[in-house]
């Protein structure tokens, strides 16, 4: 039984998605000044092709069977490293203005899917309460 249904879980990829994207900008913030520090990015991967892949896989053949999971306990993402650009004298590439605007940007983000999130466990508090 699902209590929380698929949206808790989606919330839940995005938040994971999120404060990994956050520990990467602030990795990258720290190493500034590092030589030879490439800066890293978090990515999706290309998760439509993986659930087509993972759905002609799996099937249900009968309704009392148990379902799949589809993979949602995997991350749909990774962290990649920039290799391809210098932008300091010492083969460092980390450029913190843009490091520090993706910074906010996923801030907003995150903060949106708490937001989100609460508003969902708020719903489900005056359903128990009943509509109190």
């Amino acid at each position: 039984m699902d209590l929380f249904g698929s949206t808790v879980r989606m919330l839940e990829g995005s938040l994971d998605y999120s404060a990994v994207k956050n520990q990467t900008i602030s990795n990258n913030i720290a190493n500034i000044d590092t030589p030879g520090y490439k800066s890293k990015d978090v990515v999706f991967r290309n998760v439509l092709n993986d659930e087509l892949n993972s759905a002609s896989k799996m099937k249900r053949t009968h309704p009392k069977h148990m379902p799949f999971d589809n993979g949602s306990a995997s991350r749909s993402f990774q962290t990649i490293t920039k290799m391809n650009s210098n932008y300091n004298h010492n083969g460092n590439n980390v450029d913190i203005d843009k490091e520090m605007a993706e910074l906010a940007k996923n801030q907003i983000y995150y903060q949106g899917l708490v937001d989100r999130l609460n508003g969902k466990f708020h719903t489900i508090q005056t359903v128990i309460r009943g509509g109190k």
